[in-house]
């Protein structure tokens, strides 16, 4: 529930200050006017997100035991490279988003009504499908009921009040921080649902070595204790894990957690991509 709330909280608070930056721009700017396609287009990558979450729950129970492990793993896998690009790419232009965000929006707003639409259904829209996609893959791999879902739910909620407060001036969020320390824990999280994904792999007879186990310590954590479902809630930890899903975890997380926590690397990068820009702005 803890990671799913994480989830919710990260992919959430993105989204919604993505919509607060083009709200509080148009406003600003004496442009209310073009608010209502904005939350136009808002309102339909979130039905999207919603009819697409629906599809991944309720259309995969439709298949086969081996065809919804398949499914899963292969979904898992997916969701975890999305999501590993989003922590880097937020990493890198978080202190320019709003810029880059006013740039396209004053494009949409020459272009017109259609423009702003999609200005905003594809600023709010990728989030929405990652986020749909990761929760879906999280819930699968903790197979914890609806706790996980509860958790990722309560996790969007925070995201909106705190976006809102964000908007009204009541919240200063430094956010180069808040996603360095998120990002950071959404890849722990990543690395868990990763290696459920290759363990789905193996249910359905894809991959070999399901019986094939690293280590068993289910005697000293069992599932149904208190911590051990705190663990398999928070790093998708499991007690009994297969040899593959150890190496793919170990292979995931200790190169990418790495990269991630590298400093100053990204913000550079951003910075030298950033300069021409205002170089030429400047000259204009």
């Amino acid at each position: 529930m803890v990671a799913n709330y994480l989830i919710g909280l990260r992919e959430g608070l993105e989204a919604s200050l993505i919509v607060c930056i083009l709200v509080a721009y148009l406003v600003k700017t004496g442009r209310r006017d073009a608010l209502r396609p904005i939350w136009t287009g808002v309102a339909i990558a979130v039905g999207i997100a919603l009819a697409f979450g629906a599809v991944l729950q309720y259309g995969s129970t439709t298949l086969t035991f081996e065809a919804q492990e398949f499914l899963g793993g292969t979904l898992s896998i997916i969701a975890v490279g999305l999501v590993t690009w989003m922590v880097f790419w937020m990493r890198r232009t978080a202190r320019h988003l709003k810029s880059e965000l006013h740039g396209k929006l004053d494009q949409a707003l020459v272009m017109g009504t259609g423009a702003l639409v999609l200005t905003a259904f594809l600023a709010v829209g990728r989030e929405g499908l990652e986020t749909a996609l990761f929760i879906w893959s999280a819930v699968q791999a903790t197979g914890d009921g609806a706790r996980p879902l509860i958790g990722a739910l309560l996790g969007l909620a925070t995201a909106v009040v705190l976006g809102w407060l964000f908007y009204r001036g009541a919240l200063r969020i430094n956010l180069a921080r808040f996603f360095t320390w998120t990002g950071a824990m959404l890849v722990v999280v990543a690395a868990g649902v990763l290696a459920y994904g290759f363990h789905d792999l193996q249910e359905a007879r894809f991959l070999p070595g399901l019986h094939t186990r690293a280590f068993d310590v289910s005697d000293a954590i069992p599932p149904g204790s208190w911590y051990g479902t705190l663990l398999k809630g928070t790093i998708n930890f499991q007690p009994d894990p297969t040899v593959l899903q150890v190496v793919v975890w170990l292979l995931y997380l200790v190169p990418v957690l790495t990269l991630f926590l590298l400093p100053g690397r990204f913000g550079r990068r951003a910075d030298a991509q950033a300069a021409p820009a205002k170089t030429a702005e400047r000259s204009s």
